[in-house]
C-alpha cells in the first residue's frame, strides 16, 4: 500500500462536536490512531501555491456533515487539509463552524443554490453522505445535469459515495462480497442502489476516481450499544425487531475513516467496497456485552440486574429479514486496511474506556 507523507501539526486538544461531553476523545487520538494512512499535504508546486495563497493544498467537501462526515472532517483538518461541507440546519451549521472551525453551507437539494455548487469546484475531493429519499431518490442526483455541468470544469479528482450493505437484501445468512448479486428488499434499499449507480455514472462522465463504500451499522463514541444501555430507556419495537436478527454487520466510525483515507491514497475507478468489521454478530449479543462492560465499570447504577436484551421478549416475525454476513476482504487486499476494531468487543471497550462517568 502506498504511503503518502505529511507534516502533521496537531491542534490543541478540543472535544469532537456531536459527542457527549462525557467522552474524552481528542484531536490527537484522531490523528494518531484513526488515520494510519498519512496523506501528502501537496506537491512542491502546490506547497508554494499554498504559501502564496494561504490556502490548503488539499481540500475536501463533505456533502452531509453527519456523524461520519464530521468525524472524518476533523481528522483531515488536523492534517492541514481544508475542509468544507454542507448541512440543512442553521443550528448545526453554527455548531460545526464555531466548535469545529469548518466552512459550512446550508444546502437544500430540492432548491440547489448555484453558490454552493460553485464552491464544489474549488475542492479536489468530495464525500457524499446524504441518504436517498423514498419516492425521490438521491437529493443531489435530482439535478444530475446541472451538477455535471458545474463540475465539468472544476478541480474535482476523487469522489466517494457512502452507501449501505442493505442493498444486498436477505441472503439467508450467507457470506457476501461486493460481487454478490444485489437484491434490495425495501424501497429505501432500492433507492440506495439507484444512488450508487447514479454517482458511479456521474463520476465516469466527469472522468474522476469514483468509489462506493457500503457501510455496515455505524457506531462510535456517543452512538453505540453502550450509550443505549446507559440511557436505561425501554427498548423500542424497532430495537426488539433488530435484536432478533442472527447476523448484523457493523463498523466503528474510526475504521470508516481509515478506509476513506486509504482510498484517497489509492484511488480506484468505479470500485465498490464493503466497509464492515470481521464479526457480524447478533445485536442481542452486542447489547448484552455492552451491558456487562457498563455494569463492571460503574457497578450499582443500573436499574435492572441483567440486560433487558436478555429478559425482554422480542419480535421474531422478522428474524430472517436482511440476514447476511458481509465480507470486508476487498478493503484489506486493495487498501491494506488493518481494522482498529475488528470486533464490537474492541470497539465498545474503546468507547467505554474514553468515557467519563455518566452517572456522576
Amino acid at each position: 500500500m502506498e504511503v503518502c507523507s505529511i507534516s502533521a501539526r496537531l491542534a490543541p486538544a478540543k472535544p469532537i462536536f456531536g459527542l457527549n461531553s462525557r467522552y474524552l476523545v481528542r484531536r490527537r487520538t484522531l490523528t494518531t490512531s484513526y488515520f494510519p494512512c498519512r496523506l501528502r499535504a501537496g506537491t512542491a508546486s502546490q506547497e508554494n501555491e499554498k504559501s502564496e495563497s494561504s490556502e490548503p493544498a488539499n481540500r475536501m467537501f463533505v456533502m452531509g456533515m453527519g456523524f461520519v462526515g464530521s468525524f472524518f472532517a476533523l481528522g483531515l483538518q488536523s492534517h492541514e487539509w481544508g475542509v468544507s461541507g454542507s448541512c440543512t440546519s442553521l443550528v448545526k451549521k453554527k455548531k460545526l463552524e464555531e466548535e469545529m472551525g469548518f466552512d459550512v453551507y446550508l444546502f437544500n437539494a430540492n432548491e440547489p443554490e448555484l453558490e454552493v455548487l460553485n464552491i464544489l469546484n474549488h475542492h479536489m475531493h468530495l464525500i457524499v453522505s446524504v441518504p436517498p429519499l423514498v419516492g425521490i431518490g438521491d437529493p443531489m442526483l435530482q439535478h444530475e445535469e446541472l451538477l455535471k455541468s458545474m463540475l465539468m470544469e472544476g478541480n474535482l479528482k476523487w469522489l466517494c459515495y457512502l452507501s449501505s450493505t442493505s442493498v444486498y437484501g436477505n441472503c439467508g445468512g450467507m457470506w457476501v462480497d461486493e460481487d454478490y448479486p444485489v437484491r434490495p428488499a425495501n424501497e429505501k434499499a432500492k433507492a440506495r442502489l439507484a444512488a450508487e449507480e447514479g454517482w458511479l455514472k456521474l463520476g465516469h462522465d466527469l472522468g474522476i476516481s469514483t468509489q462506493i463504500f457500503r457501510l455496515g451499522g455505524i457506531y462510535g463514541p456517543g452512538r453505540s450499544a453502550a450509550d443505549t444501555i446507559i440511557k436505561q430507556e425501554p427498548l423500542s419495537e424497532l430495537q426488539r425487531m433488530r435484536a432478533s436478527r442472527q447476523y448484523t454487520s457493523r463498523v466503528h466510525v474510526a475504521d470508516i475513516c481509515q478506509a476513506l483515507r486509504a482510498s484517497i491514497c489509492n484511488p480506484s475507478s468505479g470500485r465498490i467496497y464493503n466497509v464492515v468489521d470481521d464479526d457480524p454478530a447478533p445485536r442481542i449479543e452486542v447489547f448484552s456485552h455492552a451491558w456487562d462492560l457498563v455494569n463492571r465499570k460503574w457497578p450499582g447504577h443500573m436499574k435492572q440486574s441483567v440486560s433487558p436484551y436478555m429478559t425482554e421478549s422480542f419480535t421474531t416475525e422478522s428474524i430472517c429479514r436482511g440476514e447476511k454476513r458481509v465480507s470486508n476482504a476487498r478493503i484489506k487486499e486493495e487498501f491494506g486496511v488493518r481494522l482498529l476494531h475488528p470486533s464490537y468487543k474492541s470497539g465498545l471497550k474503546s468507547i467505554i474506556d474514553h468515557m467519563d462517568n455518566p452517572f456522576s
